[in-house]
C-alpha cells in the first residue's frame, strides 16, 4: 500500500465526536478517495458524491468502524465501491426508464461499434461481481494494497480472498479473452 499515516490517534478522537480530527481525516483521504471514485463512475460529478457518502457513512458509523493497518482508507474503498455500484445499478433503472422513452437519433454521435461492445462487456462482466469481490479487486489490483489487508477490509481470512482473486482472474480472462489477445496466452501468475 502507499504511504500510510497511522491513523490511529485522529481517529480515536474522532470516534469522540471531534469535528476537527475527522475533518484532518477528510483532508488526508480525501484526494484517494475520490480518485477512486472517479475511476468507478462515469464523471466527476459522482464521483463527487460518492466521495461525499462514504464519509458520510464513515461519520455515521464511526463508533463500529475497525482500522485495517491503522487506517480508515480500507474502510472508506470498501464503501467506495459498494456506493458507486449501487449509483451504477440505480443510473442503470434511470437509463433503461429514459430508453423507454420514444427519441429521435438522428443527432446520436457516431461511435466504434467494437469500441462499444468491448466496453460494455468489461462493464458487464464487473458489475456481475458480488460486491465484497469488487471491494477484494479494487483494493488489491487498483489500489495495491496488500492481499492481507484488503482480505481484512473485506471482512474475509487471506487465503480466501487470494481464492477470490484467482477466481476473478479465471473469469475476466474467460469472459474478455477476445479484447486482449496477448492476455490469453499469458502463463498462470502473470496477469
Amino acid at each position: 500500500m502507499k504511504d500510510e499515516q497511522d491513523d490511529g490517534p485522529l481517529w480515536t478522537r474522532a470516534v469522540r465526536d471531534d469535528g476537527a480530527a475527522f475533518a484532518a481525516l477528510f483532508d488526508r483521504h480525501r484526494p484517494r478517495i475520490y480518485r477512486r471514485a472517479l475511476s468507478l463512475t462515469e464523471n466527476s460529478h459522482d464521483a463527487e458524491d460518492i466521495t461525499a457518502a462514504a464519509f458520510y457513512e464513515l461519520w455515521r458509523k464511526r463508533k463500529s468502524v475497525t482500522l485495517v493497518a491503522g487506517s480508515v482508507a480500507p474502510w472508506l474503498l470498501v464503501t467506495t465501491v459498494n456506493l458507486a455500484q449501487n449509483h451504477r445499478r440505480a443510473a442503470a433503472r434511470y437509463r433503461k426508464l429514459l430508453d423507454a422513452l420514444p427519441r429521435d437519433d438522428s443527432h446520436a454521435p457516431a461511435t466504434d461499434a467494437e469500441d462499444l461492445e468491448a466496453r460494455e462487456r468489461l462493464r458487464t462482466t464487473i458489475r456481475g461481481l458480488a460486491p465484497q469481490d469488487a471491494a477484494l479487486l479494487v483494493l488489491t489490483g487498483v489500489e495495491e494494497m496488500p492481499v492481507w489487508q484488503a482480505a481484512q477490509a473485506v471482512g474475509l481470512k487471506p487465503p480466501a480472498a487470494r481464492v477470490r482473486l484467482h477466481r476473478m482472474r479465471q473469469r475476466l480472462q474467460r469472459d474478455l479473452h477476445d479484447l486482449r489477445p496477448s492476455v490469453r496466452n499469458a502463463p498462470e501468475g502473470t496477469y
